[in-house]
Order: structure tokens, then C-alpha cells, then sequence
């Protein structure tokens, strides 16, 4: 008789076996070389290697999806912008509001 492989692991319970990797891992890297998909660790695809920290793009992209910016006033899925003009990041605060939801 062979080995029988139960139900898919519930997803609360599988986010909390990756606790110790960076929540920004929860979306793909929109890092140019990278592309790591989501739950994966960003790479180096010139040589492979795999990086122990996320890109800061994954982060910026994990930000905006998760949390509100306090600077701006915009919510979860929009970018942030100075006075109506798009930012190419996020505002710091918007970054410490994401960790503060998580926690």
C-alpha cells in the first residue's frame, strides 16, 4: 500500500510555517531579473544564488497591497502619489503602516 497524502495544508496554517520569512514574500517580485513567483525567495538569476532578504521593489508592491497610506490617504491596491502625481515608491510611512498591520 502506498503513502496516502492528505488534504492541502489550510492556508493560515502554511502562513504561519513561513512566519520567519518576510511577508513581502506573499507576492511575486516584480524585480526585473528576479520574477521569483509568490512564497518564493528572491534569486540571482546570473549565478543562481538565493538572496535572504526580498528585493525593495517586492516589499513596495507587498505595501500597497496590504496596507492604507497614512501620507497620501489612499487605500489597499492604489499607488502612492505626491498632490495628484504618481510615485515611483511608496512613502516610508505607508511601509511602517504594512508592518504594523502584519504584527
Amino acid at each position: 500500500m502506498g503513502i496516502r497524502q492528505g488534504a492541502p495544508m489550510p492556508a493560515i496554517l502554511r502562513h504561519g510555517f513561513r512566519a520567519r520569512a518576510h511577508p513581502a514574500r506573499s507576492v511575486p517580485c516584480p524585480h526585473e531579473p528576479c520574477r521569483a513567483r509568490a512564497h518564493q525567495s528572491c534569486i540571482v538569476r546570473v549565478n543562481g544564488r538565493v538572496l535572504k532578504q526580498v528585493h525593495d521593489a517586492r516589499i513596495q508592491l507587498w505595501t500597497i497591497t496590504v496596507a492604507c497610506c497614512p501620507e497620501c490617504q489612499v487605500t489597499p491596491g492604489t499607488p502612492c502619489h505626491d498632490l495628484g502625481t504618481p510615485r515611483a515608491d511608496v512613502h516610508d510611512r505607508r511601509i511602517q503602516e504594512a508592518k504594523e498591520t502584519l504584527a
